[in-house]
């Protein structure tokens, strides 16, 4: 391999702190240096394009409480958001193609914007459903922008593959912890919060037109409407598979070889493009090993976060919080922190029994029901140690899975079987919808008939 020194690439090592040779000026011009450097600017578009993309489906997921109210079960938030992003996953790869990315970043960001706006400004006393369509609009956005810079990858090597996935695994924490933080800490209202929100996929076209150095992008009458450029530096795309920045290690496992290889890919495709049943028997043959765990997980993991955790509340005067709204933030932001955490673990840590850490998640689920029925975990900080540790598993199991799927999968079937594998947590989140809409109900009914009963013995006691 072609191990390049910093100075070969045009950036020089600092001085250190304190020595004759440093100067604040000359920190600030090789950080100016820095940031204009091409490559620089690839990893901070696409990190910026996965936070963005994804940030909106997890703030609307933790303001779910205070969207539909305490009556609506909040897994109608999470079906309004997840499943019109899944469908136009499923459909647009056939036509997507046929638009610039140009176009399309415009198109979405006016798409997540208006969603949010129409959510924000909907007021209480309308229907819920008005703000459904608005969390549609967003989740269609949310499903298209991901097709759409995924396929950007291909241009710019595998570490704008490996940004875009550290980006999403940031969405999770940094979306969770912005609403607690705008409407716990700052005291800003939820119209307020919401409005702020849809100022965000504004960054997007900040990263696309000023940021990305969009040359490497060259419009075509080819059936795919892009290729790579010619002059994309090979020794980039093979050292990328190695030497991939450390900031990104969390996702350099599902990326696929750097920009030399697009143009093969691409020559190739008739090759990699077999018949329906061929694929649909490739299908079968990942279910057991790796479909299934990750599919038990997302089940597990969404009927906990949408069924159960709201239904888990404490008084008052045993919590850290002010009132009982606060309780489902936080519990998401606890959720999501353990899946960053988790997600970034692999260059230090891997799980290769899958099946282990998702039974594992199907007994948190059962543990918490369980409390929710019989109100037995005495603290509610127990209850903040058990959603932290779910969040652990499932961020565990997804990156995982993905990480055997590279391990021992042959290459010529891997990029099928990444993408079908995908599906699981897409159905999981799905599943989870529909049964967590029932859990919620069927507990929040059967808390109400405890607390009567308990004031009935009470009285005649």
């Amino acid at each position: 391999m072609n191990h390049r020194s910093p100075s070969s690439s045009g950036l020089l090592p600092l001085p250190l702190p304190g020595t004759p040779s440093s100067s604040w000026r000359l920190y600030r011009a090789r950080l100016f240096a820095f940031m204009r450097d091409p490559n620089t600017s690839v990893l901070v578009a696409f990190w910026l394009f996965g936070l963005i993309n994804n940030i909106l489906y997890v703030l609307l997921l933790t303001a779910a409480q205070d969207l539909v109210g305490p009556s609506i079960p909040k897994a109608l938030v999470l079906l309004a958001d997840v499943m019109p992003s899944f469908l136009t996953k499923l459909i647009a790869p056939y036509f997507i193609h046929l638009v610039p990315y140009s176009i399309r970043i415009l198109f979405f960001v006016a798409l997540s914007s208006g969603g949010m706006l129409l959510v924000a400004l909907t007021p209480n006393t309308q229907s819920v459903g008005v703000k459904m369509v608005g969390v549609i609009i967003a989740s269609v956005s949310s499903g298209g922008g991901e097709l759409s810079f995924l396929g950007l990858t291909h241009y710019y090597g595998v570490n704008s593959l490996a940004a875009w996935g550290s980006g999403t695994g940031a969405a999770g924490l940094i979306g969770a912890g912005l609403y607690v933080l705008m409407t716990d800490w700052l005291g800003m209202s939820v119209k307020n919060s919401l409005l702020v929100s849809a100022l965000m996929p504004g960054i997007m076209l900040l990263s696309f037109f000023v940021i990305l150095p969009r040359e490497r992008i060259k419009q075509t009458t080819g059936t795919t409407g892009y290729e790579p450029l010619p002059g994309l530096d090979r020794d980039d795309a093979a050292d990328g598979e190695t030497e991939i920045d450390a900031s990104a290690a969390s996702v350099a496992l599902l990326s696929e070889p750097g920009p030399s290889s697009v143009t093969a890919y691409h020559n190739n495709t008739a090759n990699k493009s077999t018949s329906f049943w061929a694929n649909l028997n490739r299908a079968k043959s990942l279910f057991w090993p790796y479909m299934l765990p990750l599919l038990l997980v997302y089940v597990a993991e969404y009927t906990i976060n949408q069924g159960v955790a709201p239904t888990l509340l404490f008084p008052l005067d045993q919590s850290p919080f002010g009132e009982y709204r606060s309780f489902y933030p936080f519990y998401g932001f606890l959720y999501q922190l353990g899946v960053f955490i988790s997600r970034s673990s692999t260059p230090w840590f891997r799980i290769h029994h899958l099946y282990f850490p998702s039974l594992l998640q199907v007994g948190n689920l059962i543990l918490l029901t369980l409390h929710a029925l019989l109100n037995f975990i005495p603290s509610v900080y127990l209850v903040f140690v058990v959603i932290f540790w779910e969040g652990l598993l499932g961020g565990a199991v997804y990156v995982n899975t993905f990480a055997e799927i590279m391990d021992n999968v042959p290459a010529e079937e891997r990029e099928f079987s990444l993408g079908a594998t995908s599906v699981s947590d897409s159905g999981g989140i799905c599943i989870a919808g529909f049964i967590g809409m029932a859990m919620e109900v069927w507990l929040c009914d059967w808390q109400v008939q405890r607390g009567r009963d308990y004031c009935r013995r009470v009285e005649v006691s």
